[in-house]
C-alpha cells in the first residue's frame, strides 16, 4: 500500500503548493414548499470556455482552484436556470441558490427538472434516479422501481416465489451491490426477496453505477453498485399517505410522518402493508398464477444535525414480518401439508434492522471530516416447497470507519478506513445442515485527484482477511477525462470476490424435482470456492442542445470475466449440478442510449443492449440460460404546461434466451431451444389536483403477453419432471392499477417554539 501511494503521489505532482487559490462555495436550492433551502448534490460548476469544472458534493458544496484568466463562473442543473457568476479577485467564497421558476415581466418561464439525469464531471458512471422517477412505476417495492430505466433488467416473477430480481451487465443480482445509504443491504439471506422489502414510497433516491463499485463500501462489487438513499426528516413537516390497488386484487397501504422536534432534532415513522388475497390460475394449469400472502413493515427514523459543531448523525430502526402462500389453486396448508393430495409451499420471514452512522465535519477545515457506519440485522425465514423445507436465520454485524482528508492540497483528497463484517448463518435444507460464521476484517485506501480541468481520477485499493477465504486484495480504479466540453470519457477496471450463497440465490432449486448433487470438493462454504471476477470497461457520454434542450447520448462497454464462478448447471433433464468452474465465464454488455427533450414537458428516453454472456457448463461454452441476447427499451413522458397531468409510456422489445433441454410430459425430452423475442408495454397517467393530493391509474403488460405452461409437469407435481423453475416471461396477464397519494401538513414543535 505504502509503494502505491508514493506512485500516486509521484504521478499527479504532489509538489504542488497549497497556497494555490481555491474558490469554495455551495448550491442550494429551494424544497418543493419554497420554505426550506437544501444542498443541490451533482450541479455541475465550470470557469467559462474551459474545461476546468467539479460537481458539487451530497451536501451542495464545491472547490474549484481559481483561474486568474477567467472569472465567470458557470453553474448548472437540469431542470434549473444556468447562471453565470462573475467572481471577484478577492472572492473566496460563494454561496448561490438554483432557480427553476424565472419571472420576467408579466412572463413566468417555468424549468424542467430532470427525474434521471448523469452528471458530465463525476469520476464515476452514476445514473441519478430522483423521486419524480420513482413516481412513473406502478409502485410498489424497489424491485419494481426500474421499469422505467434502461440501464438495470428485471426478471419475471416466478409463481412460486413471486420475487423479481434485477440484472446489470448481464449478470444477475448477487454480482451488484445494493447498498441503503453507501451501506450494504441485500445479502445473504435476503438475497433473493430483498428488494420487495424496502418499498418504493421510502426511497428518496437512487444512484445506479456500472463496473466495479468504490473500495470503501466493500469487496463484494462485480458488476455495479445500486444505492437507496430513503426519505429523511428533514423536510417540512407532514403526513403523507399512499393507496395503491389492482384488479388482481393487490392492495398496498404505505403512511409516513415526519415531525421537527427542535432546531437540531428531528424523527419520521413509517409503515407499510400489503396483501394479496385472491388466487388467480389464468391459464388453468391448476396452479396459482403468483402467490398470495401479506407484509407488514415498519420503519423509524432519527436525524440529528448540528451546523456549528458540523455533527450530523442518523439512527433507521426497521422491522419486517412477510409471509406467501404459493402452489397448486386447491392447496390448504392445514389439511394438505405434508402430503401428495396437492402441492404447495408457504415462506415466512421476519426481519429486524438498526442501522446508525454519525459524521463529523470540521468548520474551519472543511476538507476534511469523520464517519462511522453501523447495520445490525437479525433475519429469520423458514420455508418449503413441496416436500422441501429450507430455513436459515441470520445475525450480522457491520462497522465502517472512514476517514477523509488531503494530500498536500485539494487537488489531491484520499478516504481511508478499516471495516467489520460479521455474519452468522444456521441454515438447513431438509436434514442438511449448513451452518457456518463468516467474518472478515479489512483496511483500505482510496485515493481522488481531481484538480478541475478534463483529468479526474479515482484509485482504491483494499486488503482484507476473511475466515474462509484468507487474505485478499481487491483494486479498484475510475478515470474521466473531458475529450471535448460536450464529450466526456470514462473507464473503469476492478476486481471483487465473495461468497455465493447457493440456496437463497436460486431459490428455483427448490421449485423442482430435478436431482441436486454439489460438488464440494473444499472445506469453503458448501464445499465450493469463493467466486473472483474482474470487470472492466467504458463510457463515452455525449451532452448537446436539441432545441436549445438539455440532451444526452452514452454508449458504454463492459466486460465481466471470472477467474471462477459457482455454477449452476441444468443443461442434463432431471438433474442440477453445482460446481466450481472449469473453464471461461465472460460477460459482455454494449449499451447505447439518448434522452431527448425537444420541447417543454416532453421526455423521451431509447436505449438498445446487446449481450454476449457465455459461461462453461461441462466441457462446453454455451450462452447464459434465461438471458435475452438483446433488449430494446423506450420510454416516452409528457407533463402538461400547469403540471397537473403526467403521462409516462415505457416499451420493452425482450430478446431471446436460451432455454436448456428438459423432459416434459409423457416423458418427452424436449431439447435445448431459443424463445422468440416479445414486446412488454405499460402506462401510467397522474393527475394533481393540489400541492398535497393526486391519484394516478396504469396498467402493466398492456398487451397480455404471458409465458404459455410456464409449470412444467403441472398435472404431476410430485413426479420426476415438474419444473417450475424456467420462467422467461410473464406469468400473468394484463393488468390495471390505480391509487391515491395525499400530504397533510402538520405541525411540529418547532413552529410551535416559535
Amino acid at each position: 500500500m505504502k509503494n502505491l501511494i508514493l506512485l500516486l503521489l509521484a504521478l499527479f505532482g504532489l509538489h504542488q503548493s497549497y497556497s494555490q487559490k481555491i474558490l469554495k462555495g455551495e448550491v442550494l436550492y429551494n424544497d418543493e414548499e419554497h420554505i426550506h433551502l437544501h444542498g443541490l448534490p451533482g450541479a455541475n460548476v465550470y470557469w467559462l470556455n474551459t474545461h476546468t469544472g467539479v460537481t458539487t458534493d451530497e451536501s451542495g458544496q464545491f472547490e474549484i482552484t481559481k483561474n486568474k484568466n477567467h472569472n465567470h463562473l458557470i453553474i448548472s442543473y437540469i431542470g434549473y436556470k444556468t447562471d453565470t457568476i462573475t467572481i471577484k479577485p478577492d472572492q473566496f467564497y460563494l454561496k448561490h441558490q438554483m432557480r427553476e421558476v424565472l419571472s420576467l415581466g408579466e412572463v413566468e418561464v417555468i424549468a424542467e427538472k430532470k427525474d434521471m439525469h448523469i452528471s458530465k464531471f463525476g469520476v464515476n458512471l452514476t445514473e441519478h434516479l430522483n423521486e419524480g422517477e420513482l413516481l412513473k412505476a406502478a409502485c410498489c417495492n424497489l424491485s419494481e422501481s426500474f421499469e422505467t430505466n434502461p440501464s438495470v433488467d428485471i426478471s419475471f416473477s416466478d409463481p412460486v416465489t413471486g420475487t423479481k430480481q434485477i440484472q446489470m451487465l448481464g449478470l444477475s443480482g448477487p454480482y451488484i451491490q445494493i447498498t441503503q445509504e453507501n451501506i450494504p443491504a441485500i445479502r445473504g439471506a435476503n438475497q433473493t426477496a430483498g428488494m420487495s422489502f424496502i418499498p418504493g414510497t421510502w426511497v428518496e433516491s437512487i444512484q445506479i453505477s456500472k463496473g466495479a463499485g468504490s473500495v470503501i463500501n466493500g469487496f463484494e462489487s462485480m458488476a455495479g453498485q445500486i444505492n437507496t438513499e430513503l426519505k429523511k426528516p428533514t423536510h417540512e413537516p407532514e403526513i403523507f399517505f399512499n393507496l395503491f390497488s389492482n384488479d388482481k386484487e393487490r392492495l398496498e397501504i404505505n403512511t409516513d410522518a415526519n415531525v421537527h422536534l427542535n432546531e437540531v432534532l428531528s424523527t419520521a415513522l413509517f409503515l407499510h402493508h400489503n396483501q394479496r388475497k385472491h388466487k388467480t390460475d389464468e391459464n388453468g394449469d391448476g396452479f396459482l398464477d403468483m402467490p398470495i400472502g401479506s407484509q407488514w413493515n415498519f420503519m423509524n427514523r432519527w436525524h440529528y444535525s448540528q451546523s456549528k459543531t458540523g455533527l450530523e448523525s442518523d439512527l433507521i430502526i426497521k422491522a419486517l414480518h412477510d409471509t406467501k402462500q404459493s402452489g397448486q389453486i386447491a392447496y390448504n396448508p392445514d389439511l394438505h401439508q405434508n402430503t401428495t393430495t396437492y402441492w404447495g409451499s408457504e415462506n415466512s420471514t421476519e426481519r429486524y434492522e438498526a442501522f446508525y452512522k454519525i459524521g463529523k465535519i470540521f468548520p474551519n477545515i472543511p476538507y476534511k471530516s469523520f464517519g462511522f457506519q453501523s447495520n445490525f440485522v437479525y433475519h429469520k425465514q423458514e420455508a418449503y416447497y413441496g416436500f422441501t423445507s429450507h430455513n436459515i436465520k441470520q445475525n450480522s454485524i457491520y462497522l465502517n470507519g472512514i476517514y477523509q482528508s488531503i494530500l498536500s492540497n485539494t487537488y489531491h483528497k484520499f478516504k481511508t478506513g478499516l471495516s467489520v463484517v460479521y455474519d452468522q448463518y444456521d441454515e438447513m435444507v431438509n436434514i442438511d445442515d449448513y451452518d457456518r460464521t463468516e467474518k472478515s476484517i479489512g483496511g483500505f485506501f482510496e485515493y481522488d485527484f481531481d484538480r478541475g480541468d478534463n483529468l479526474s481520477l479515482n484509485a482504491g485499493l483494499r486488503t482484507d482477511y476473511h475466515n474462509l477465504m484468507g487474505w485478499f486484495v481487491t483494486p479498484r480504479l475510475h478515470v474521466r477525462y473531458q475529450i471535448l466540453p460536450e464529450l466526456t470519457l470514462r473507464t473503469s477496471a476492478g476486481r471483487g470476490k465473495r461468497m455465493a450463497q447457493i440456496f437463497t440465490e436460486n431459490t428455483a432449486l427448490f421449485t423442482s424435482n430435478r436431482t441436486l448433487e454439489i460438488y464440494d470438493t473444499t472445506d469453503y462454504v458448501y464445499g465450493l470456492e469463493p467466486e473472483t471476477a474482474w470487470n472492466y470497461g467504458f463510457n463515452f457520454l455525449w451532452s448537446f442542445r436539441l432545441a436549445n434542450r438539455s440532451s444526452q447520448l452514452s454508449l458504454d462497454y463492459y466486460e465481466t470475466f471470472f477467474e471462477n464462478q459457482v455454477v449452476v448447471d441444468r443443461e442434463t433433464p432431471g438433474l442440477v449440478s453445482i460446481y466450481n468452474l472449469d473453464g471461461k465465464s465472460i460477460a459482455k454488455s454494449l449499451q447505447a442510449s439518448i434522452n431527448l427533450s425537444p420541447f417543454e414537458g416532453f421526455e423521451s428516453r431509447w436505449a438498445y443492449k446487446f449481450y454476449d454472456v457465455k459461461t462453461t457448463y461441462g466441457n462446453s461454452l454455451k450462452d447464459k440460460v434465461l438471458l435475452p441476447r438483446d433488449r430494446l427499451f423506450i420510454n416516452l413522458a409528457y407533463e402538461t404546461f400547469s403540471k397537473n397531468w403526467h403521462f409516462d409510456i415505457t416499451a420493452n422489445r425482450v430478446g431471446s434466451q436460451r432455454i436448456p433441454a428438459t423432459y416434459v410430459e409423457n416423458n418427452n425430452l424436449k431439447n435445448e431451444y431459443y424463445t422468440s423475442a416479445y414486446w412488454l408495454i405499460q402506462g401510467q397517467i397522474r393527475k394533481v389536483f393540489a400541492e398535497n393530493f393526486e391519484i394516478y391509474g396504469g396498467v402493466e403488460n398492456l398487451t397480455d403477453f404471458v409465458q404459455e405452461n410456464p409449470i412444467i409437469g403441472a398435472a404431476d407435481p410430485y413426479g420426476n419432471y415438474f419444473d417450475a423453475g424456467l420462467i422467461y416471461a410473464p406469468t400473468e396477464g394484463r393488468k390495471f392499477y390505480g391509487g391515491i397519494r395525499y400530504k397533510l401538513p402538520i405541525q411540529s414543535q418547532v413552529k410551535m417554539n416559535h
